[in-house]
């Protein structure tokens, strides 16, 4: 799972990243402060209890463990994770975030980083575009102070580089693949396509939807060999769209100049999130957690302070942290994190699957209780899972039990949210 943080340069990409995955990078404010991607992993909670909250059922309800107590520190959970952490049942899981340099204008054909940048993006599974909603920057990230550009207008331009990108890919060789096509026909044509795309990620599914929209959008053009530039902007676009669905981090929105309903009503219509935020004031806050100075949720606007923060903080320090936590309460959607997750468990369709090799007990071979939480795209069946935890399994899979029910599932059966499943395969 690799969701990449996009935008012009000095929009706060860094910062967020930085915010997310508590990893040093450079931050400044001048364009072009990212010139190789930063990759880091951060974590976000899974919208449903933790599946060891079933487990201590199963066990208190059979008298194999005691009631939880309030002096437990993990708030009942049992899972032992092997990455991530698990407290009052809320599972932590990972995802991979890739930070690339500002696009500018211009970048498909070289302009900025141009096209190193857009190859940054290529294995993304989604992307996140980070804009400047305070007005303080113009569209190549230089500070102007106040009256920058517009929050649509940045998008509008990220959404033109992207699709002008698959748009060059597409027509590189297109005479060719279209005097082929008039001897093989529409094969030929889709063949071209796929061939050429497959390098930034595309599958048969990505052009098939392209297809479909040229189809639909422009139903003159029946036949591909004499398609031009129209019909292949149109394909582009939608192929775009599905390969990398895009939400929006309008950041520095504690300083916001003007916003109008234009961008969000753009983003959800194409089945995306917008969230306000201040990627410099959720940083703060998780500076001050790593610290220990501060007890603090990621995605949680409220913190408490600790001993430490009250024997080591100012009061000015104390009131400044108060103002960021009463800025970021102010808006809704739970700020980077809440963002994030809307596209995992949103835009993605992701669902979580905890294997485990005892069924009964819901361990691993070291006794471990459900040590993972993998997440799947909705649809996965038993064998795919298989395939997720190792190709060995997948390719000796014989069958599979759902740990809930007992029940022995097969090779297709679509697991479902939250399903733990010991997979059986010959070794």
């Amino acid at each position: 799972m690799r969701i990449g943080l996009v935008g012009k340069p000095n929009v706060g990409k860094s910062t967020a990243f930085s915010a997310l995955t508590q990893m040093p990078v450079d931050i400044a404010n001048y364009p072009f402060t990212t010139i190789d991607p930063n990759v880091g992993v951060t974590w976000i909670p899974l919208p449903e209890r933790c599946a060891c909250s079933s487990l201590r059922e199963r066990r208190e309800s059979s008298g194999r463990l005691e009631s939880t107590s309030d002096e437990d520190p993990r708030g009942g959970s049992i899972c032992n994770p092997n990455s991530g952490s698990c407290s009052g049942f809320k599972r932590m899981v990972p995802v991979t975030l890739i930070d690339v340099a500002g696009l500018v204008p211009g970048a498909h054909e070289g302009r900025g980083r141009g096209n190193q940048f857009l190859s940054d993006l290529s294995r993304c599974d989604a992307l996140i575009q980070v804009v400047d909603v305070s007005g303080s920057t113009d569209l190549e990230g230089n500070p102007v102070g106040s009256g920058g550009s517009q929050p649509i207008e940045e998008h509008s331009f990220l959404i033109g580089e992207l699709d002008s990108w698959i748009l060059g890919i597409v027509e590189n060789g297109w005479d060719r693949a279209s005097r082929k096509a008039q001897a093989e026909g529409f094969r030929a044509i889709r063949e071209h396509i796929l061939e050429r795309l497959t390098g930034i990620g595309a599958t048969e599914h990505h052009v098939s939807v392209g297809f479909s929209s040229v189809e639909r959008q422009l139903p003159s053009s029946a036949d591909p060999a004499s398609w031009g530039h129209e019909e292949l902007r149109t394909l582009s676009s939608a192929i775009r769209k599905s390969m990398f669905p895009i939400s929006v981090a309008a950041n520095k929105a504690d300083n916001i100049e003007e916003f109008g309903p234009e961008l969000e009503a753009e983003v959800e219509s194409n089945g995306g999130k917008l969230v306000f935020t201040s990627a410099e004031a959720e940083l703060a806050l998780r500076r001050a957690s790593s610290s220990g100075l501060v007890s603090y949720q990621l995605g949680d606007s409220e913190f408490e302070l600790t001993a430490d923060g009250e024997e080591n903080l100012s009061e000015q320090q104390r009131a400044a942290l108060s103002s960021i936590s009463t800025t970021l309460s102010s808006w809704d959607g739970g700020g980077l994190v809440g963002l994030l997750s809307g596209v995992v468990f949103g835009q993605l369709s992701r669902i979580v699957a905890y294997p485990v090799q005892d069924e009964t007990h819901w361990v691993d071979g070291d006794g471990k209780p459900l040590p993972d939480a993998i997440l799947i795209q909705r649809g996965t069946t038993a064998k795919g899972l298989a395939f997720e935890v190792h190709s060995d399994l997948g390719e000796g899979f014989v069958r599979a039990i759902d740990a809930r029910s007992g029940r022995v599932i097969g090779a297709e059966h679509e697991l479902a949210d939250g399903d733990v499943v010991s997979i059986q395969a010959k070794t």
